[in-house]
């Protein structure tokens, strides 16, 4: 846990990109550091800034409401972290250079949390950590295998939020997860 706690001290005083400089808060990410599921979202957008939390404002509720429906909460069983930090100005996409500025954090983040399994949420998560070449709307609710985790990438909340004819198949990609998390949980030692 010790650890855990001077990672985030260190992010907390990132300077290695322009959007240090117009950030409130830095959010680092919430949830347990124990879990064996990782959620890595695009960045933070505004209430995120404003509360140093990722996932506070509409889309953070129907992404808790998504997790309620398969057993998952960020309160015991999950944790919530960005690709970027810090929040991108009018909430546009992070720039190549901000990701790459940010990469050494959320590496530190899957090093130390040590996770099975890894669910993107959107394009610029899933192009960061799968496949620069991945396509939401072809691949999302696919499962791939790097470095001994499997990862999968659904429809961002925020996206959903904006297009209810996304929800089909994301509600299919989250039972797939909860699916993949029970498997998992009875290969556990000791379970």
């Amino acid at each position: 846990m010790q650890k855990w706690t001077q990672l985030e001290e260190k992010c907390r005083e990132c300077s290695k990109c322009e959007l240090s400089k117009t950030r409130t808060n830095v959010v680092f990410g919430v949830g347990n550091p124990a879990a064996q599921i990782l959620f890595i979202g695009e960045g933070p957008g505004e209430n995120e800034d404003l509360k140093g939390e990722p996932f506070v404002g509409r889309a953070g509720k129907l992404l808790d409401d998504m997790l309620k429906i398969i057993g998952l909460s960020r309160e015991k069983n999950i944790y919530i972290a960005n690709i970027v930090k810090c929040r991108p100005p009018a909430n546009r996409d992070p720039l190549p250079g901000e990701r790459e500025a940010c990469a050494d954090w959320i590496y530190a983040q899957i090093e130390l949390l040590k996770p099975r399994i890894i669910v993107c949420l959107g394009r610029i998560a899933a192009t960061s950590m799968i496949d620069p070449e991945f396509k939401i709307t072809r691949d999302h609710g696919k499962w791939y295998d790097k470095d001994g985790i499997r990862y999968m990438a659904i429809y961002h909340p925020a996206a959903l939020l904006r297009d209810v004819h996304k929800r089909p198949g994301t509600f299919a990609d989250l039972k797939e997860l909860e699916r993949m998390a029970k498997k998992l949980q009875e290969q556990a030692p000791g379970s």
